[in-house]
C-alpha cells in the first residue's frame, strides 16, 4: 500500500528546504520533490544577504540547505529527486505526480521558484557572473563607486537602481518605453543627482575583456550609442515555474501564484504555495525561507484542527 504523506513539498530551494525543515519538526510525514538543491542563487558567487552569513557562495547556500534538511531524513521526512506534472484530488485526498510516480498526500505546498527572464542579446551569455547580473540585491556591493546600468522599466528595475544608488556612483537605468513603474517612484529617483533615466533604449550589445566595460543600445532616434559601465543589472521579469498547476491553482496575469499573505493557502484548500512562484511583492531567499515557514505553521493548524 502506498504511503499517504501529510504533506508532499515541491522544490529545493529556501523556500521548499525551510518548510521540510519545519515539518519534520513537527513531525508531519512528509516528502520533499526537487529538481535540484539551492534555486536560483545557485549562480551567484558571493550572496552577501542570507542572514547570519555575510559571504557564501550559490553552491555553498545550496549545500548548506541539503545538509540541513538531510539531517532529518529518514522514517518521518522523504527526499526524491524527480519534477512534478501535476497535482490532482481535493482537500485531504491530493495525489502529486512526477514523470515517473504518483504521491497521495493530505495537503500540498508549492515552493518552484521561479526564473530570471535573460537579456538576450550578444555578449549577454559571454559575460553573464563577470558584470551581468540578475540580482542587484545580491551582487550590487561588489559595484560600489562604479557606474552601473540596470536593463527594465519595471518596478523592479526601479527598485534595484533605488538600491544601487546607496553605493554605486552612478546608476542609468535604460527602458524601452515610458517607463511601467509606479510614478512616485519614478519621479523620486529622476531626483536623484547620480541617476539618469534613459526612454525608448533597446539594448543591443555587451562588450568586455574579463568583465563587462560597455553595454551599448539604440536610442528612439535608431542610433547606436555605447555606454560605458562596469556592470549591467537586468530586471526585465520573471518566469515563475507554475505550468503544472495553470488549470488549478488562481495565477496573476504573470502566472504567479494567488496567495492569501496571511496563510500563504491558494485558491485550492488543501494547497499553499511560498517563495517566488507566488504573487508576493518582493521577491528574496529570506523571504522566501519566512514565508514557507509561515505556511507551514498554516498547514500544521490545518492538519491538527
Amino acid at each position: 500500500m502506498s504511503t499517504i504523506y501529510d504533506l508532499v513539498i515541491i522544490g529545493g530551494g529556501p523556500a521548499g528546504t525551510a518548510a521540510a525543515v519545519y515539518a519534520a519538526r513537527k513531525q508531519l510525514k512528509t516528502l520533499l520533490i526537487l529538481k535540484e538543491w539551492g534555486g536560483q542563487s545557485i549562480v551567484s558567487d558571493d550572496i552577501q544577504n542570507w542572514i547570519g552569513t555575510p559571504h557564501i557562495s550559490g553552491a555553498q547556500l545550496a549545500a548548506s540547505l541539503r545538509a540541513h534538511v538531510e539531517e532529518y531524513k529518514g522514517d518521518i521526512l522523504s527526499i526524491v529527486e524527480g519534477e512534478v506534472s501535476a497535482i490532482s484530488g481535493t482537500d485531504g485526498d491530493f495525489t502529486v505526480t512526477t514523470t515517473t510516480e504518483t504521491y497521495p498526500t493530505k495537503t500540498v505546498l508549492v515552493s518552484t521558484g521561479s526564473a530570471r527572464r535573460k537579456l538576450e542579446v550578444p555578449g549577454a551569455d559571454t559575460f553573464e557572473h563577470k558584470g551581468l547580473t540578475y540580482c542587484a540585491s545580491c551582487d550590487g556591493p561588489l559595484f560600489g563607486g562604479m557606474d552601473v546600468v540596470v536593463v527594465g522599466g519595471g518596478n523592479a528595475g526601479f527598485e534595484s537602481a533605488a538600491q544601487l544608488l546607496a553605493y554605486c556612483k552612478s546608476v542609468t537605468l535604460l527602458s524601452r518605453s515610458t517607463p511601467r513603474a509606479d510614478a512616485i517612484t519614478v519621479e523620486k529617483l529622476k531626483r536623484h543627482p547620480n541617476f539618469t533615466l534613459i526612454e525608448n533604449a533597446v539594448p543591443t550589445k555587451v562588450e568586455g575583456s574579463v568583465f563587462v566595460e560597455s553595454l551599448s543600445y539604440t536610442d528612439g532616434s535608431g542610433e547606436e550609442i555605447k555606454l560605458p559601465v562596469a556592470a549591467v543589472f537586468v530586471e526585465i521579469g520573471q518566469i515563475p515555474a507554475t505550468s503544472f498547476v495553470e488549470n488549478l491553482l488562481d495565477l496573476s496575469p504573470t502566472k504567479n501564484i494567488i496567495i492569501n499573505p496571511r496563510t500563504q493557502e491558494t485558491s485550492v484548500q488543501g494547497i499553499w504555495a511560498a517563495g517566488d512562484c507566488t504573487d508576493v511583492l518582493y521577491h528574496q531567499n529570506n523571504i522566501a525561507a519566512g514565508d514557507a515557514v509561515r505556511a507551514l505553521e498554516d498547514i500544521y493548524l490545518h492538519l491538527h484542527a
